[in-house]
Parts: structure tokens; C-alpha cells; sequence
């Protein structure tokens, strides 16, 4: 069995032109019949070859196949928190891509991951070996990494059922007067660009943050923010959403840079989730990066 969620780059492909893109070495007629078979389910439900992916679909091939594999291994070292016979805990730095993509062909994540570990597990393809879950590129901080197909599907169903817990620090544009805030606003595809993600009041899908002021300056807020749901871009859709976009997000802030050129302000500093084996809790927690740091201290020290 395979697992795919949809992402921005695949959103409006016909499924079977997604699952042959995904897996090269074998045509779209075969999974045609698989699709008529009812062997591939998106969100549980069956469909047709015809369907058109949404962002956050989840796709599932409940059949056997051998995937072309053309991941390089590299040496890249990995900042790694945690890890046992199930999972991995790393902590991403700012600038590497989770998997490879349009682009970004080496110098992922993934690329790091085969290359030290020789058990990842398969459910994603061999393209994301072991990967449950994103953060952006310019984004740090924590994720768990599943070494087991097994593990895979129970982390993935806490990301479902929300039993996993999601901390983020940011650093906003403005001075946010409130001391916290829950917003709740569906995101959906930019109508207008391709590449962003929106507010979608008609078509969007649910999502919620949960925002706490810890430190307030002049022109800038320093934040926590806690996801309930876990939509492409959501922090940073959220934060512009409210008029306090992420220091560093030319893609949703201010085009013109000022105190970063390294990308937004965002850190997943906070992980917690059940263990598949032991079924206890376990939650993990890192500092900011150097450039995030670097930024605050700037801000404190000039009283911006």
C-alpha cells in the first residue's frame, strides 16, 4: 500500500496522471484499472481516472508495486534529535527542501535520509522514503521521519485526528494588541497565482491557529503559534490573513527585504505526539535558528 498526500505542486492533475508521474516505470493504463479495480481511494472514497487532485487529498494504492528509483544519496548531515527502531526526530535547517521537487532535485532532506538510513519506511514512494510530514524550505525547526510503514500510518493518523501537536515561534510585521488569538479562516488555492495559497471563505478547507503574543516591539510581534490543522502555507497565510505578515515571507509580506534575505521568520520549535510502539506521548522541543535569533535580538536591540 502507497500513501500520497497532495500538494500545490499536483493540485488539478488527473489522478492518473499523478500516479504515473509519481511512478515512472509504469504506464497510466495500469493504473487506469487499478482506479476501475477500486484499488486507489482519495480521502477513503473511490473515484474516477478523471478525477482532478485538491491540495490535501489523500491518495491511496492499496497494491503492491516496484517504484523507480533515480534519489541520490548524499552525505548531508543531519541534526538529528532523536531516534529508535520507528521513527526519527530531526531538526531541519533553514534553506533545505523536505523532498526533491521541481527544482530542488539534490540537497533535500530525502537525498540526506537514504544515504544515513537504510530503513525508511515505503509508504510515501521512494522519492519521499519516510517522510509523514512538510515544513517549508525557509522554515526550521522539527519533524518526525517514520522508519517503519507501520509507524507511517499511525503518525499520519494523528495529523488526521489532531492528537499531534504542532508549535511554531514567528516574527510578525506590525504590533498585534491582542495577547492571543484563534484564527479560524478556510485556505485554498490563490486564484491568482499558482504558487500561493488564499483565504477561501466558499472552497477552502478548514484550518485553525491558535496565535500568543511573547514579546511585543514598536513595529514588530514575536509569536507562538499552535496549529489544530495543518493546511499548506497556514501559518503564513493565516498571519498575512490578519494584517501581520512573517518578517522575511516575500511570498505573502512585503516584497522589499529588510531585516532577513533568508526567508520568513518561522520555526517548528515544538513537536508532540504518541509513540506507535509504546503509545506514550513523547514531545520534543528546539531553539530558534541562528538567523531567527540574529533578527529578534536586532529588534530588541534597536527598539524597532
Amino acid at each position: 500500500m502507497k500513501i500520497y498526500q497532495i500538494d500545490l505542486e499536483n493540485e488539478n492533475l488527473r489522478i492518473d496522471a499523478f500516479l504515473a508521474k509519481e511512478n515512472p516505470t509504469l504506464s497510466r493504463s495500469y493504473f487506469q484499472k487499478l482506479i476501475e479495480e477500486g484499488k486507489v481511494l482519495v480521502n477513503s472514497k473511490k473515484v474516477k481516472s478523471s478525477y482532478k487532485l485538491m491540495i490535501d487529498d489523500n491518495v491511496t494504492v492499496e497494491e503492491s508495486f516496484k517504484e523507480a528509483s533515480h534519489l541520490e544519496k548524499e552525505n548531508i548531515p543531519l541534526n538529528i534529535v532523536y531516534e529508535d527502531s520507528s521513527l526519527i526526530v530531526i531538526n531541519k535547517p533553514r534553506g533545505m527542501v523536505v523532498h526533491p521537487s521541481s527544482g530542488h532535485e539534490t540537497g533535500t532532506l530525502a537525498n540526506a535520509l537514504v544515504y544515513h538510513f537504510d530503513k525508511l519506511s515505503s509508504i510515501n514512494g521512494d522519492f519521499r522514503p519516510g517522510i509523514v510530514h512538510r515544513i517549508d524550505k525557509d522554515t526550521s525547526g522539527l519533524l518526525v521521519v517514520a522508519k517503519t510503514d507501520e509507524a507511517h500510518i499511525f503518525l499520519s493518523s494523528q495529523l488526521q485526528d489532531k492528537t499531534m501537536y504542532r508549535e511554531y515561534h514567528a516574527i510578525c510585521e506590525g504590533r498585534i494588541p491582542h495577547e492571543e488569538m484563534k484564527i479560524i479562516a478556510p485556505i485554498g488555492k490563490d486564484k491568482r497565482d499558482r504558487l500561493k495559497m488564499d483565504v477561501d471563505i466558499y472552497n477552502g478547507k478548514d484550518a485553525t491557529t491558535n496565535v500568543k503574543v511573547l514579546e511585543r516591539f514598536n513595529n514588530y510581534t514575536y509569536v507562538s503559534c499552535l496549529l489544530e490543522t495543518g493546511r499548506t502555507h497556514q501559518i503564513r497565510v493565516h498571519l498575512k490573513y490578519i494584517n501581520f505578515p512573517i518578517v522575511g515571507d516575500t511570498l505573502y509580506g512585503k516584497k522589499k527585504i529588510t531585516l532577513t534575505s533568508l526567508g520568513q521568520m518561522l520555526c517548528a520549535v515544538k513537536l508532540s505526539f504518541i509513540h506507535p510502539l509504546t503509545k506514550e506521548r513523547m514531545t520534543f522541543e528546539v531553539d530558534e535558528d541562528d538567523e531567527f535569533k540574529r533578527v529578534l535580538n536586532y529588534i530588541r536591540e534597536n527598539k524597532l
